[in-house]
Parts: structure tokens; sequence; C-alpha cells
């Protein structure tokens, strides 16, 4: 089982008087881990993030980095001493310096005469031993992204926080550098804290993700977890798109509503708000004489799938289905779950 490289307790920071930017946050990173803070902007992700790096002091709570207090009301050890990468969003690489230079710069510890071949055994890692002598305005946002990644690993720290690395590349550039950067943190064996406002990033390149809203953090697991299964309204709606219905539940797994009986993950009783995504939908052409039909509002086709969007009996849902299954608009249709709805919210019966 692997060891917690980065234990964190009831973190807290304010800024002013309108309350914590973030509040009573918790989590742990795993050792060589990939783990990403995921929420909007203003939830307090990026602030959360310099805490660990010690650019900024807390409230309240502690943090723990192998086992050392780092962080706390009465300890604060610089950011040079936590021994953590930081990668910025708009990777403050140096100007005036070559990419070999700016990998050099930070390998502070390490005697001068050593450093340039640290630095290039870096660069080759991230495949950038080509561009060694070029200036940062001569590279890429890809490259310069690599070259970044490079001077933070360079030191060999146990852990690199990321805030928003990829932004500012476009959506091609995004992806393939994406995957390159997470094959150079888990070869080298490095655990990493990506903050992103991105769904798609988060689940294509964590190992677990923590859903902040607010300050706090509304859930975390694996991406599959907090995909698939939810724990409140705004993971649901946050991580893609997502259809809500209301039901009233007798304490079984099934429950009635508008689509007809549909089964729910967990047994329930009461008043129940359910989230089921658009894939676990799907769509069938009515039966003639049907009486259950809804409408074809909308169609989106994407390559791979196509999303409709239904009107049946007064409400509106998403479906995505396979590219082969071809509906026009207006077409009546009916509306049947694939899977199990999942429980968001329950209340008793009044």
């Amino acid at each position: 089982m692997k060891k917690s490289l980065l234990h964190i307790s009831g973190l807290t920071k304010s800024f002013d008087q309108s309350g914590p930017v973030v509040n009573q946050v918790g989590f742990e990173v795993k050792e060589d881990e990939i783990f990403a803070l995921l929420g909007p902007s203003g939830c307090g992700k990026t602030t959360t993030l310099r805490l660990i790096a010690g650019f900024e002091h807390c409230e309240d709570g502690e943090i723990h980095i192998e086992g050392e207090l780092v962080e706390s009301p009465g300890v604060h050890l610089s950011p040079q001493k936590r021994k953590v990468g930081f990668v910025f969003q708009d990777y403050a690489l140096f100007p005036h310096m070559n990419a070999l230079e700016n990998v050099a710069f930070g390998l502070k510890e390490v005697e001068r005469k050593k450093r340039p071949v640290l630095a290039e055994e870096v660069l080759c890692r991230t495949g950038m031993e080509k561009y060694k002598h070029r200036m940062p305005d001569e590279l890429s946002g890809g490259q310069q992204q690599r070259v970044a990644l490079a001077r933070a690993i360079a030191p060999k720290p146990k852990l690199v926080l990321m805030d928003e690395p990829f932004s500012g590349l476009d959506a091609m550039l995004r992806d393939s550098t994406r995957k390159e950067v997470r094959a150079i943190l888990k070869k080298s064996g490095m655990s990493a804290i990506l903050v992103t406002h991105d769904q798609e990033e988060a689940l294509s390149f964590a190992d677990r993700i923590a859903v902040m809203n607010n300050g706090q953090i509304e859930q975390i697991g694996t991406p599959e977890e907090v995909y698939y299964h939810p724990n409140t309204q705004f993971v649901a709606q946050f991580l893609g798109r997502t259809n809500l219905f209301r039901a009233h539940a007798d304490g079984s797994d099934n429950v009635e509503t508008r689509l007809g009986p549909v089964k729910i993950n967990r047994e329930a009783e009461g008043f129940i708000l359910c989230s089921i995504r658009p894939e676990h939908l799907t769509i069938e052409r009515c039966k003639p004489n049907g009486k259950e039909t809804g409408i074809i509002t909308g169609r989106e086709f994407r390559g791979h799938d196509i999303t409709y969007h239904v009107l049946f009996k007064g409400d509106k849902y998403i479906v995505h289905t396979d590219n082969r299954l071809i509906f026009d608009v207006d077409e009546p249709v009916v509306v049947k779950p694939l899977e199990p709805a999942v429980v968001l919210e329950q209340k008793a019966n009044a």
C-alpha cells in the first residue's frame, strides 16, 4: 500500500471579512499519485495550492509533507525548504535565459559545474534536449510548458504543484501535452497536484479528484467515482451534463418517475433528487398507437456520438447515443434508462 506523501486537515484561509476562501479543507496525496483540485473560478483551489507551496499563511489547520509539519497557525516552513516543485499558469520562464539555463537555475543545492549536466538530463526526459539553447520566445507553448516542468522536477521534489498549466494551449496541443506530462510524472515516480477548472482535463489526467465549491471539498474519488457516483447536485452538474429529476421512494431501489419505473443506485425512502447521465439513457422510436411519447427538440452531431434533446411529458432530457442511432428533430420517441439513477438528496416524508 502506498504511503501518504501529503496530508492536509482543517485548512482555512481568508483574505478579508467576507469569509474564508478555503474552509476546513482536508485531503491526502499518496506517493506516485496525480491528484486534481477541480472547481469553478473562485472556489479556493489555487489558494489551497499556494498554501501547500508556502506562498500563503494559513489561519487554521495543518499541512504535513512526508510526515513533517510545514504549515499551521504557529508553523510556516519557507517554500524553498518544503522541497516541492511549482509549475505556474504562465510558466514563469526567465526571458533572458535559454531552456538549459532556466532548468539549471533551480538547482541551487547542486555544485555549480554540475548544474548544466543535470539540467540537460532532465530536458532529455521531457523531450526538450534539442531545444536546450533556445530562448523562451523561440519555443511553442507546449515546449515552454515542458521546460517549466523540467525546471520544477530537476531538484527531484517529491511533490509537483501545477496551477492551470495547460490553459494557455490550443485544444489539440493541450491534449498531447497533457499526455506527455502525465507520462513524465509517472516515469519519474513523482506525486503531483493539478489545479484546473476543466472537467475533461481532471478526468483524463488525475488518479483521484477533489471537487471544490465555495472553499470546501464536496467529494473526493477516482474519476469514475466522482463522475458516475456524484454525492451532491453540484458535483453531478459540474462534471459534465446530467439529467436531474425528483421522485418519491418507498424504501426499495426502484422509483416511479415520468419515464416510468427507474432503478436507483441504493434503497431510499421519502422525496429524493436523482441524477442520470445522458449516456445512461437511450431513445427508441414509438410503437404504433404508443401513448407515452416524447419529441426530439434538438440534435448535436459530435462524430463519435450524437446528443439529443428530448421533451418527454413536459420534462427536458439530454440523451447521448451511438452515432448509428439516427433520429430527426420533431420525431416522436420514447426515453428509456439503461443504468440506475444516482440518489443525490433524500428527505423524509413530512
